[in-house]
């Protein structure tokens, strides 16, 4: 896509911050469209655990970028920009606000900024590489990388350990072969760093820490042991994939596997949670340009609103 995008409102705000309600109220009053940027909410078969929006809040406004990948396909920041890149410019040519709503603060950086040409060595990642290549070994990992990125596994050994650990490492932080930053250029243009940002923050932690838990004890009592269990039954799914590291997912997997006793898999999950939403509001407080709305006001949907209009009246 070339040139700058047209005029979209982004929503962001830590996990149970109250996004999806206050989304849902900005549809009332506008004509819209939303855009999912949630990493989780793309996997088809993982609704109680990623809080996804009911049928009926699906069925209210058109969403976009909810249940299209299995939970075997990784999902990236770069297929995240050049999927909101055409249905951003798709929305706005329907005449409707595209409204870009959620919590994965890794996509809104690369649709603003644009991806860079080269992932940086990142060290999780790497841990992860190095975990599964002791349970499966360095070939297996090399037929891995061959489906993945069959440009690159047909110039390496299968015992090249650091050179398959680096293409993977590539390929799982981009979703894009190694193969492929060679010819590439940074997004340019085609990034929207003028795009308005309205951020629900709590004022009182407490406040969200209580939202955290009662929200993860839902979620146990509408089924997510059983989502999980019925994911594990499938048989080709492991913990090592990104849909099965999500926050609540990663902690069932292991109480299941016996790593972690099950009575303390609650606890567990809800801290989980907890230490993303702390990740979240430690990245939106480094966007001076936000609008922050206090979520955990009782006016805070008249506020989102007031925003959405003034900003939309600044448009126009």
């Amino acid at each position: 896509m070339v040139g700058p995008l047209p005029f979209h409102i982004n929503l962001a705000g830590p996990t149970a911050a109250g996004k999806t309600a206050a989304a849902l109220a900005i549809a009332q009053a506008h004509a819209c469209e939303i855009i999912s940027v949630d990493s989780a909410l793309v996997y088809q078969g993982m609704d109680i655990g990623t809080a996804k929006p009911s049928a009926a809040e699906l069925g209210a406004v058109p969403h976009h970028l909810i249940n299209i990948r299995d939970p075997l396909q990784a999902y990236s920041a770069a297929e995240f920009v050049k999927d909101a890149q055409v249905l951003i410019a798709d929305i706005s040519a329907r005449g409707k606000l595209p409204l870009l709503v959620g919590g994965t603060m890794l996509y809104f950086k690369a649709l603003a900024e644009g991806i860079d040409p080269m992932p940086a060595a990142n060290a999780e990642v790497r841990a992860q590489i190095e975990l599964e290549a002791q349970r499966l070994g360095w070939p297996a990992m090399h037929a891995q990388l061959a489906q993945l990125d069959p440009a690159t596994a047909a110039r390496l050994a299968p015992a090249d350990s650091q050179r398959i650990q680096r293409a993977l490492e590539v390929y799982r932080l981009s979703g894009l072969p190694l193969s492929h930053f060679h010819a590439r250029t940074t997004a340019g243009d085609t990034s929207a760093p003028g795009a308005p940002l309205i951020s629900l923050e709590p004022q009182d932690r407490a406040w969200l820490h209580a939202r955290i838990a009662q929200r993860f004890d839902l979620m146990l009592a509408q089924g997510l042991v059983e989502e999980v269990k019925t994911l594990r039954a499938r048989g080709d799914l492991y913990p090592d994939l990104p849909s099965m590291r999500c926050v609540g997912y990663r902690q069932v997997w292991e109480a299941l596997d016996g790593m972690s006793p099950l009575a303390d898999m609650r606890d567990k999950g809800i801290f989980a949670t907890r230490q993303l939403a702390k990740r979240q509001i430690t990245w939106l407080r480094s966007m001076p340009a936000r609008q922050v709305v206090a979520c955990d006001a009782p006016d805070a949907l008249a506020q989102v609103l007031r925003a959405v209009r003034g900003l939309m009246e600044q448009h126009a």
